[in-house]
């Protein structure tokens, strides 16, 4: 069981009114962290330390910047093992999800230290005789990072390091599902180095987060926020955000379709749909949601892909011959399985898998969802592959867009010309041709469109979204005034 404070400048802090609050193992029910439920006074500290330290951080030659986040990355990489620990206790993480974790964090920190000497800005021409006119990037200052549970050491990192890499300082707002695997990023952060109150942490009690994040929002020294999570939670946000003039990015739900055309490799579109619908249950954003594949050969992929699906078994993290964990709680399984039942009362075939006991949902794989169905509209965020059967690659593209999401997709065919001609009029932020809907690469610019959100975490695409750019001008004559 661990124990979790607040991280407020140069403490780890208990909370003002020492409050606490229990994160329960998803699979067994035992304890797995007891962490500080911050108050709102305490996070308008953190917010304060950040404040505090942004000057010296903002300060420091990119060089040293990116040093440190260099012996973060290592260190993280080090404790891998604490990492695994705590996500199979806190969110029912598989072991292998864990460590593919700490892999992508590591790279998303290597990376943004490679990004400390690319901000630059650019010399524009003046018409002004003598004036040296500059677009110049520069800090922001504090910005709050909101990151989920379901991949939380990628995510929590993701929050954290292109802010800390373009010279900001961080407030991390944990989820209540994790709080000590983001509170451990955080500890990595100062092990490498960062010093006090560049890096803060906050945890608050379920139920208690609108409050804290509206107070951290509302504080003057915050000028960015960054949420991954939820539609639903991300509209609260961008509003709250709104209402404080805060720029946002956000990085929403998904329901992203995967399209196999009928001249597709079947031998590598079914394990991708595998891999896409049933990593870490289905628990990430770009989940493979609905598989649209051609009728014509559709038959054939069904049974291979029902064949693979038998293979998966879910169960306790660790647990000889699991593959898959479990998922983050009772309420989510049974509304996943309920998914399943309403498919299947509307005409839907369950192929294979579903089986439910306790947080562990065996992958399920559906066939001919229809329109009509919550599997072929709601995001599930489940180990459910939807099957959706179409005629032509013109249908394929109407049934990939006929969603309010618009974060991952990808596209299956042997004819790479018109397979990039299919990917090209898919709605979303990212389309992979022969590859899974679930991929990321920390230099990539990635986000969403519509219903998953707007702005764009990753390599210089973040840069934009975590520094102010300042026109400043130099004259070397006086300009000539009409009066």
């Amino acid at each position: 069981m661990y124990r979790v404070p607040l991280m407020i400048g140069d403490r780890d802090a208990l909370p003002a009114q020492a409050a606490v609050f229990e994160r329960r193992d998803p699979v067994r029910g035992d304890l797995a962290s007891v962490a500080a439920a911050a108050s709102v006074q305490d996070a308008r500290d953190a917010a304060n330390a950040a404040a505090a330290a942004f000057p010296a951080w903002a300060g420091m030659a990119p060089t040293q910047r990116r040093t440190l986040l260099q012996r973060a990355a290592e260190r993280l990489l080090a404790r891998t093992a604490e990492f695994t620990r705590a996500m199979a206790a806190e969110t029912g993480a598989s072991p292998m999800w864990a460590a593919f974790n700490c892999k992508l964090a590591a790279n998303m920190l290597q990376e943004a230290a490679a990004m400390t000497t690319q901000i630059s800005g650019e010399v524009i021409p003046s018409d002004e005789p003598g004036r040296l006119a500059m677009a110049v990037r520069q800090p922001a200052g504090v910005c709050l990072g909101l990151a989920p549970w379901n991949a939380p050491v990628i995510l929590g990192v993701r929050a954290v390091a292109m802010p800390l890499a373009c010279g900001n300082t961080v407030v991390l707002k944990s989820a209540e599902m994790c709080p000590m695997t983001h509170w451990l990023i955080a500890s990595v952060l100062r092990e490498a180095g960062i010093p006090a109150g560049v890096i803060n942490v906050i945890s608050n009690a379920p139920g208690e987060a609108k409050s804290v994040v509206d107070a951290l929002i509302a504080h003057p020294a915050v000028r960015r926020v960054n949420f991954t999570g939820s539609t639903r939670v991300g509209r609260l946000v961008a509003v709250s955000c709104a209402q404080h003039l805060k720029r946002v990015l956000l990085e929403l739900g998904g329901k992203a379709p995967l399209v196999v055309l009928d001249d597709a490799d079947l031998d590598a579109a079914v394990p991708a749909a595998a891999f896409g619908a049933y990593m870490n249950q289905g628990q990430i954003c770009m989940s493979t949601e609905r598989i649209v594949v051609d009728a014509s050969i559709a038959d054939e992929f069904v049974e291979r892909l029902a064949a693979r699906t038998r293979t998966l078994r879910a169960g306790v993290p660790g647990a000889e011959g699991c593959v898959l964990g479990a998922m983050i709680g009772r309420e989510a399984a049974q509304r996943v399985r309920g998914m399943v039942d309403d498919a299947v009362h509307k005409g839907a075939r369950l192929v294979t898998g579903g089986e439910l006991d306790g947080t562990i949902l065996q992958p399920a794989l559906v066939d001919h969802v229809t329109p009509a169905m919550q599997l072929y509209r709601d995001e599930s965020f489940g180990p459910v592959a939807a099957v959706v059967r179409v005629s032509s690659p013109e249908e394929a593209i109407s049934v990939a867009n006929d969603t309010d999401y618009g974060l991952a997709a990808a596209v299956y065919g042997r004819d790479v010309t018109r397979a990039l001609a299919v990917a090209r009029q898919i709605d979303s932020g990212i389309c992979h041709v022969n590859a899974p809907t679930v991929f990321d690469e920390p230099q990539m610019p990635f986000g969403g469109v519509r219903g998953s959100g707007y702005g764009r975490f990753g390599g210089k695409a973040a840069i934009d979204e975590f520094t102010e750019l300042r026109w400043i001008t130099l004259a070397s004559q006086a300009p000539h005034l009409p009066f």
